[in-house]
């Protein structure tokens, strides 16, 4: 397993973590995420009407924003939050943001 670059705790920066949910796919992602745990990205992707490469850039501003970290396993993609470094850095601030998800539609 390897990890997709992503960027250390003390690098991750409260506006991008607000940034980065500002498409109406990426809080759903988040939410599903937060209700799953790691899943790979097809897992958590798949059933949106989303084409697979728009998912694939949603899923690489919310890792290099510092919301999730991703694992290579074999050709799978994990996908996880960061609730313990947001938790830490921004407290409050990830459950805001799920919060919100759960009040926008799905996207669609």
């Amino acid at each position: 397993m390897r990890e997709v670059f992503r960027p250390a705790a003390e690098a991750i920066r409260r506006v991008e973590v607000l940034r980065a949910p500002a498409d109406p796919v990426r809080p759903e992602t988040v939410q599903r995420l937060a209700v799953t745990g790691e899943k790979s990205r097809n897992a958590i992707g798949g059933d949106l009407d989303v084409h697979q490469t728009t998912l694939s850039h949603h899923y690489r501003v919310l890792r290099e924003a510092g919301v999730t970290r991703t694992t290579v396993k074999g050709r799978s993609r994990l996908v996880r939050l960061r609730r313990d470094d947001l938790d830490t850095l921004f407290p409050g601030l990830l459950d805001s943001v799920l919060n919100g998800a759960r009040r926008t539609p799905p996207a669609a």
